[in-house]
């Protein structure tokens, strides 16, 4: 999947950036950006040869839609072999010198699958672009913190309707680790990272593509491959470029003109936040032009995302052709002006308990000096299911982790409304006790 940058005018922000002592001088952000590829992508030049297993689910619960399996025998960048086994879509790539073998069962690679193939084998695969950043972001050499992030806005959208789109590169620790990539076309959290030869590589690997769906993926086996069966890296001549599933990223101007049709977004009553703004979704369509996945970026009211992903789910394109028929990616962003409707109803914590059919209470690492009693608000659908936990009264970090991974088990009935189901907001009270003093 290729990743560009644009050129762009807006604000760049950089946080405190990790830097390593180098008698003096500066140290960029290409060079952090390095010395992270270079000290966990197992996939290098001179790599240790290996053998990886790893497991692809979602993470708050069994999930067909977003269940995969990943193997890979490794020798060098130009000798491998990797199977990827989904319900809907698997995949055998070989690479032999120069001769490389793709067989696929299924139309359409996945976004949220390759997403997190790449993440495992190229954990920032953006990193030649990023080079040509270095001047703007040098930053002294005795700067050494815990945590650093480069975040930076690029404009998105087609005239007159105008927006920006986050990026964010983080790293963390003294070493310098990769921590998160956020990107319109891709985006990975990194943790539990364990040595592997002289590497240390992130054995869970997540991916958010919305605050309601949690999809990681977990390497069960990293070894070194000796003596590998000469017969997992031959095959027979391969056939045409045509029947390789290759994914393009493009620019929202040239996604546009290429839709064969492209109606108005209904927008819904807007029960909370504003009625006029813009949002923006990164789109992905096979081969044919068919959207397959819509996923939300950024928007001025949260709450009209859906509208627009379940309807943009629908439009067509025509298909994407640069040599050879693609699978093709891009922003899309829309300005929407809805009329206000009721608000949502927000139920208390003796009501709330009350709806609940499984109520889990806070589970704490370490108990607080003092007893603490605080409040978290659950966002629920009208079938009962919880869409995210909100932490409006600022409670602190522990708590509110402890709190969100309690409520993340919580069952509800659906609250009826009016007579009928509807959402609603549950301010749901916890109490912790205090520790006991020797």
């Amino acid at each position: 999947m290729p990743f560009r940058f644009r050129k762009f005018a807006s604000l760049l922000f950089l946080l405190p950036l990790a830097a390593w002592s180098q008698e003096g001088k500066q140290v960029s952000f290409s060079q952090v950006a390095q010395r992270a590829v270079e000290q966990s992508r197992i996939t290098l030049a001179g790599g240790i040869p290996f053998h990886l297993k790893a497991h692809i689910s979602a993470a708050d619960g069994p999930s067909a839609d977003y269940t995969a399996d990943i193997e890979e025998y490794w020798v060098s960048p130009t000798k491998w072999r990797r199977t990827i086994q989904s319900s809907a879509f698997s995949q055998v790539l070989i690479a032999n010198g120069d001769s490389t073998s793709e067989q696929d069962t299924g139309d359409y690679y996945p976004f949220w699958l390759r997403d997190l193939v790449t993440a495992i084998f190229d954990p920032l695969p953006m990193l030649q672009q990023l080079k040509s950043i270095q001047s703007l972001i040098d930053v002294p050499s005795d700067s050494v913190q815990s945590n650093s992030c480069l975040n930076m806005n690029v404009p998105a959208g087609v005239p007159p309707i105008k927006s920006s789109i986050s990026y964010a590169f983080c790293f963390q620790g003294r070493g310098g680790r990769l921590q998160y990539v956020i990107t319109p076309g891709y985006r990975a959290h990194f943790e539990d990272y364990k040595p592997f030869q002289s590497k240390m590589v992130a054995r869970r690997i997540t991916f958010d593509p919305t605050p309601q769906t949690r999809i990681e993926a977990r390497v069960s086996e990293l070894t070194e491959l000796k003596n590998p069966d000469e017969s997992l890296f031959t095959f027979a001549a391969s056939g045409s470029p045509a029947g390789e599933l290759k994914s393009q990223q493009i620019g929202e101007p040239t996604a546009r003109a290429i839709l064969l049709s492209s109606p108005d977004i209904s927008w819904p009553e807007v029960r909370e936040g504003k009625t006029q703004g813009i949002l923006s979704v990164y789109v992905s369509a096979d081969r044919s032009g068919q959207v397959r996945e819509v996923w939300p970026l950024t928007s001025a009211n949260p709450e009209l995302l859906r509208a627009a992903r379940d309807q943009v789910m629908q439009w067509r394109f025509k298909p994407y052709v640069n040599g050879v028929p693609m699978q093709m990616e891009s922003v899309l962003t829309f300005g929407f002006s809805a009329k206000q409707g009721p608000p949502i109803p927000v139920l208390g914590n003796t009501e709330a308990r009350k709806l609940a059919t499984r109520i889990v209470e806070p589970l704490l690492a370490k108990r607080p000096a003092r007893a603490a009693h605080f409040v978290l608000r659950a966002a629920v659908d009208e079938q009962g299911k919880l869409l995210e936990v909100r932490n409006p009264n600022q409670v602190k970090p522990a708590l509110f982790q402890a709190g969100e991974a309690a409520l993340r088990q919580w069952q509800f009935r659906p609250y009826v409304h009016d007579g009928k189901p509807d959402r609603f907001y549950a301010d749901i009270s916890f109490a912790t006790a205090a520790a006991h003093k020797n």
